[in-house]
Order: C-alpha cells, then sequence, then structure tokens
C-alpha cells in the first residue's frame, strides 16, 4: 500500500532525526586508550569481542586498543598518563606503590584476571639448569618490560639465588625462544604460555625441548594481570568503571561460549596470527592462568583479600620495598559486576 503524504513525512522525519542523532551519541561517548599487556594474542580475544559486539559503546565508552609491550610496561604507561587504562601486572603496580607516599594518585587495579603465577622461567631441557640454584653463573635474557623479569630481584631471594651472578640480557620478544633454542642464553624470562607458543610458531617443540622453572612452585603465589585504570577515573568516572567491567565481562562470556569467535576477533586486527596456535594459547590461558579454585567462592575479577595481602608481603619484603602498601591501595573491587553476575568456572 503506497504511503500517504503524512506518513512517509513522519518515516523520513524519524530517520533525519536517527542520522541528526547518531553524530550527538557518538560524540557523548567517553573515548579512552587502553594497552594490552602484549602484542595481539588469542588471550586479549575478549576484549575484541566486547568492542566488536558494540559492548563498550553500550555501556558509553569508545575504547582504542593497543598493543603493548610487556605487562610490567602497561603499569608504567598508565601512570604517566599515556593510557588510561591497561592489561598489566598487578605485581608491577604493588612496586609503584610501594615506592610512593600512602594516599598517593598512583593507577589501581579493578579487576584481577589472571589468578594464578604465569611467570617462569625457561631453560633447556638437556641442560644443566634443573633448580633456581642452578642460575647462578648463567645469561639470562627477556624483553625489557617482561613481568616474570621484573619479579627476578624477588624470586631471587626467595630461592636464595645469588642475583649478582647471574647475568641478565634483553632482546626482542620475537627473538627469545630461538635464542633459547641455539644456545645464546641460558634461559628466557616470560609468561609460561607466552614462550610455550610463541614457541610452538617458530617451530620449537616447548614441551620437549624446554624445561620451565616456575615461580609459583617456588613460593611465590602471585596474582598477575589485571586491569589498570588511572586513578582519575576511579576518582571521576566509576559509572563508566562499572560498564567498562560489564562489557569485558560480556566479551568473555562469548569467549568462553565461542572461543573461535574470539581469535577471528584478534585475527581482524592482525591478518598473520595463527589461528591454530592462538586457540591454543587462549585455552591454555584461561586453564592455567584464569581458573584458580578461589574463582568459584568470589567470581572471576575479585580477589581473595588474605591471599592477595600475603602476597604483597612476598613483593615487598623480596624487592625490599620502603613500605607495605594496604591492599585497598592497589586493588578496588567496587566496580566489579555482582558477584550473582561474574563468571565462577571457566573450563
Amino acid at each position: 500500500m503506497p504511503l500517504s503524504p503524512t506518513r512517509r513525512s513522519l518515516m523520513l522525519g524519524t530517520g533525519a532525526l536517527s542520522l541528526l542523532a547518531s553524530p550527538a551519541i557518538a560524540q557523548s561517548l567517553l573515548r579512552l586508550k587502553m594497552v594490552l599487556n602484549w602484542r595481539y594474542q588469542g588471550p586479549q580475544g575478549w576484549f575484541f569481542l566486547a568492542d566488536d559486539r558494540g559492548y563498550f559503546r553500550e555501556a558509553g565508552l569508545a575504547i582504542t586498543i593497543d598493543q603493548g609491550n610487556g605487562s610490567g610496561a602497561a603499569v608504567g604507561v598508565v601512570a604517566s598518563g599515556s593510557y588510561d587504562l591497561g592489561f598489566g601486572d598487578i605485581n608491577a603496580l604493588i612496586q609503584l606503590v610501594a615506592r610512593g607516599p600512602a594516599g598517593g594518585a598512583t593507577p589501581m587495579a579493578i579487576s584481577s584476571t589472571f589468578n594464578r603465577p604465569p611467570f617462569t622461567i625457561a631453560v633447556k631441557a638437556d641442560g644443566p639448569i634443573r633448580t633456581p640454584k642452578d642460575l647462578e653463573g648463567r645469561t639470562l635474557g627477556g624483553p625489557a618490560n617482561d613481568g616474570a623479569l621484573k619479579l627476578f630481584p624477588a624470586f631471587a631471594r626467595m630461592t636464595g639465588i645469588d642475583a649478582t651472578k647471574v647475568q641478565i640480557t634483553n632482546m626482542q620478544p620475537n627473538l627469545r625462544e630461538q635464542m633459547l633454542q641455539r644456545g645464546q642464553v641460558d634461559g628466557v624470562f616470560g609468561f609460561v604460555n607466552t614462550i610455550r607458543f610463541s614457541a610452538k610458531l617458530v617451530g620449537i617443540d616447548p614441551d620437549k625441548d624446554f624445561r620451565f622453572i616456575n615461580y609459583g612452585d617456588h613460593g611465590m603465589d602471585l596474582y598477575s594481570n589485571a586491569i589498570i585504570v588511572a586513578r582519575r577515573l576511579v576518582n571521576d568516572n566509576p559509572a563508566a568503571l562499572r560498564g567498562l567491567l560489564r562489557a569485558i565481562d560480556r566479551g568473555l562470556k562469548d569467549t568462553l561460549a565461542n572461543p573461535d569467535a574470539a581469535i577471528d576477533a584478534v585475527a581482524r586486527r592482525e591478518p598473520l596470527i595463527n589461528k591454530v596456535v592462538e586457540k591454543e594459547r587462549l585455552m591454555a590461558t584461561l586453564r592455567d592462568e584464569m581458573s584458580h579454585p578461589e574463582i568459584a567462592r568470589i567470581g572471576l575479577g575479585d580477589i581473595d583479600d588474605a591471599r592477595f595481602a600475603k602476597s604483597i608481603g612476598i613483593v615487598v619484603e623480596a624487592d625490599a620495598l620502603p613500605r607495605t602498601p594496604a591492599p585497598t591501595e592497589v586493588f578496588n573491587r567496587s566496580f566489579l559486576p555482582p558477584l550473582a553476575d561474574r563468571i565462577t568456572k571457566l573450563i
């Protein structure tokens, strides 16, 4: 049936209003810059799903997500003001807070994503290094901002290593596994699954060729990567932070429901990724770094207060930091979704 002139005018008017409204909606979004812990890989897929499916936009946010240069570096660039938020190592944040005055304007963690310590030193499986003490007299390497490298002084103190007898060298991230395999260094720092799956990408069998000295096996029961935000957002934009965590949570739930969709979202940013390996890396991260039994009780994103206080003490003592921050100086749970809405089981 042909539209009447009046009805046609109403529809055109509504469409015109919609077109006029779109720029206004876009202008009203809070624009934030986020830095990741590393290059675009499978374990960041949930951030990209949240972006691609409009979850950030529904929360009133427009987020630019950049590749990172290490989980420790993510904390530094948020602290400097270069980024509004980051996916970085909460232990680097503890170190930053402990070196400043109480009540300082340092960034804060608002959601703890990696609840098991992923830090490791990989060595040759057929080599002589079997215990932490065997690292003395050796050359170890890692990217300058690697979280495991930054925590090595703490690991050395806890395990009785004389750190003055260990030579440290830096290398580009893409050279780490090859340099270890070729014997150019005796061991390399990193996250277990970063090393394991990056090795696979260059034809190395990490389960056959490498041995892993994991920090968590030697008393360093630490949390790791968290969502870390600038203090001004905590003070001035609490609603935005609640919306941010809801959107990320939705992206993670979608990832659990369809991991391939998460890998496709990564591939839209980095088309050269090996999807098979990145899916393996994603699933291993969910299993090994995010599935602490405590999430059944407190939900993913939260921390156990007693465990976190102990981990702060470990970092402070091992690094000989000037003071012990209160957990509330480092972590603020008030922006998390309600417990009933949080993930309590991953895989």
